[in-house]
């Protein structure tokens, strides 16, 4: 997958850009990313932000690397599938998103 493609299956599927970055936010918060996704010239990163405040890299791999799942179209390679909770909070915000229009 391209940056452009991964950015298109975010915005889609309820990420919103903040600070430049496709992010997921707390429903309680809806304005302040928790989770992001770093696309770089050649890498993609998936970043969380830890209660302190800062974001902590969980996952990182080259674009050449990344393949959309061929049921979900969700990329591979950056851990989204295996990280508990983020499923229903990509789903949330697509839900927020909806209904905010």
């Amino acid at each position: 997958m391209t940056k452009d493609e991964i950015t298109a299956w975010a915005l889609a599927s309820g990420w919103q850009v903040i600070a430049g970055f496709p992010s997921l936010t707390k429903p309680s918060r809806p304005n302040e990313a928790i989770v992001r996704l770093v696309l770089k010239t050649t890498v993609a990163s998936l970043e969380i932000k830890k209660p302190a405040g800062k974001w902590e890299k969980m996952a990182s791999e080259s674009y050449s690397k990344i393949e959309a799942d061929p049921h979900t179209g969700i990329p591979g390679g950056l851990g989204l599938n295996t990280i508990s909770g983020l499923t229903m909070l990509m789903q949330d915000n697509k839900d927020r998103l909806l209904f905010k229009k």
